[in-house]
């Protein structure tokens, strides 16, 4: 009986012990549902295998879950899934790439169509012109010829001694060139067969004096043909301006020419050879960087000075040759610039410089003017405006303009090999009116045209190359 009670009371005490050491853990279950779990340490054993219960198996596949979701949200999946987003932005970045190149080749094409689109309304502009003058030109008459009258038949006047009639004779003899065609006169007006008298309107031309060259200051009559000195060795010299200085003053004489090659948008270099001849050869035996960018081929050489306009404004500069420094500094008065008033071929021509008998001239445009001509008489060693003139032709309408004895000549066309100089105004007289010159664009995209009056001639840079026209001046009509 004691022994039973022994075992019964250390059976208690065990319980009690353990009843002790057990634990109560609550959670959901994968459906949801509450549960309830107890947990006793074994008697017999110290530790299990297997830690954790379904719920702690079921939280860590919802955290490798939430890991795999966050992983992808932030862009840092491994293994297979990374390799496949980095071939996907490749193929992105070379699809992006081909595209940036489609667009800038087509970019450049239509650049090059709306400069063609350009060029073809021009060429319409001047179809349009040449058709008005033909319309405007009188027509030949087309009546019979008149019978001579029988008083004059009568008189053996009409009739030499072979018995032919000498109108006829006249009018079917061949002129000087051998041409037998009949030399009527489309001018004379045929009256009707009753009338008894031939008349003739006749209209007194002075004769031309070729004897002697006209040496004074006059107005210009003639442009000769273009000879070329050089031709431009790389693509920077398509568009350029030469110059030579009419006044020229130590350390650099008279046959100094100097050189500028304009594309690009850091334009300072000033190129100087000795002479026509070293040009033609391509040795220059003086270089000089300019303190500015220069804007364009507007620049011009006077008494030892380089005047140009300044890039990207409306300042002109004069840069002394001989101590290679800026001597002066202005701004052309509300000129336009960098594309707002150029010439009808572009490159920021808007301030075209010039010299001529006269002096220093800009010839540029304003709002004021809107677009029309503007010139102005500089004065060379400040810079200031003397004296101004606005014209009524457009500067965007013409393709280049020079100034000769103070009277500005415009050129129609830039790229027709046959134009013509179409206007005239004279600074004198404050008049301007067309007149028709030929003119010859050789290579076919004229950029730059300077009339030296010292050399009497004007300077071209066309299509890479340096061309020179001889002029003819005649001597002033009186008012």
């Amino acid at each position: 009986m004691f022994l039973f009670l022994s075992l019964c009371l250390c059976g208690l005490l065990l319980q009690g012990d353990a009843q002790d050491q057990a634990s109560l853990w609550r959670g959901n279950d994968r459906s949801g549902r509450c549960q309830y779990t107890f947990s006793v340490p074994s008697p017999t054993e110290t530790s299990c295998p297997q830690t954790g219960g379904p719920e702690v198996e079921g939280l860590k596949a919802r955290l490798n879950l939430l890991e795999v979701l966050v992983s992808r949200l932030t862009g840092g999946n491994t293994g297979a899934p990374q390799g496949a987003d980095a071939k996907s932005q490749s193929a992105l970045q070379e699809a992006l790439n081909r595209a940036v190149g489609e667009r800038n080749l087509l970019q450049g094409e239509k650049e090059r169509l709306e400069r063609d689109l350009e060029g073809l309304q021009r060429r319409v502009e001047d179809m349009k012109r040449e058709t008005e003058k033909l319309r405007n030109r009188p027509c030949p008459p087309q009546t019979p010829m008149v019978q001579p009258s029988p008083s004059l038949q009568d008189s053996g006047l009409m009739r030499p001694a072979g018995g032919s009639s000498v109108l006829s004779h006249l009018m079917n003899r061949p002129n000087r060139q051998g041409d037998s065609s009949s030399l009527i006169d489309s001018a004379w007006q045929y009256g009707s067969p009753g009338f008894q008298e031939m008349k003739a309107e006749v209209t007194e031309v002075p004769a031309p004096d070729n004897t002697e060259e006209y040496t004074g200051c006059g107005v210009l009559i003639s442009v000769g043909e273009p000879v070329t000195h050089k031709k431009a060795e790389s693509i920077a010299g398509k568009y350029g301006v030469w110059m030579q200085d009419p006044e020229a003053v130590p350390p650099y004489g008279s046959n100094m020419v100097w050189r500028i090659d304009t594309v690009g948008s850091n334009i300072r270099q000033l190129f100087g050879y000795e002479d026509m001849d070293q040009l033609s050869k391509g040795f220059p035996s003086k270089v000089l960087l300019l303190p500015e960018s220069v804007e364009s081929t507007g620049a011009t050489l006077y008494r030892g000075s380089l005047y140009y306009q300044r890039r990207l404004s409306r300042t002109l500069i004069r840069f002394d040759l001989s101590s290679e420094s800026v001597a002066a500094r202005r701004d052309l008065p509300h000129a336009n610039f960098h594309g707002q008033a150029p010439y009808s071929w572009g490159g920021y021509t808007d301030i075209d410089l010039a010299v001529d008998e006269q002096g220093l001239w800009a010839i540029y445009s304003t709002n004021k003017a809107k677009g029309a001509i503007v010139i102005s008489q500089l004065n060379p060693h400040n810079l200031e405006v003397k004296k101004s003139w606005e014209t009524n032709i457009r500067k965007n309408s013409v393709a280049n303009s020079f100034i000769i004895c103070g009277r500005l000549y415009t050129v129609a066309s830039y790229t027709a090999p046959n134009t013509t100089l179409n206007y005239m105004y004279d600074t004198e007289s404050s008049q301007g009116k067309a007149i028709t010159i030929p003119f010859r664009n050789k290579h076919r995209y004229n950029s730059m045209i300077d009339y030296n009056p010292t050399q009497r001639k004007l300077f071209g840079w066309d299509n890479f190359h340096i061309v020179s026209y001889d002029v003819r001046l005649g001597r002033p009509q009186a008012n």
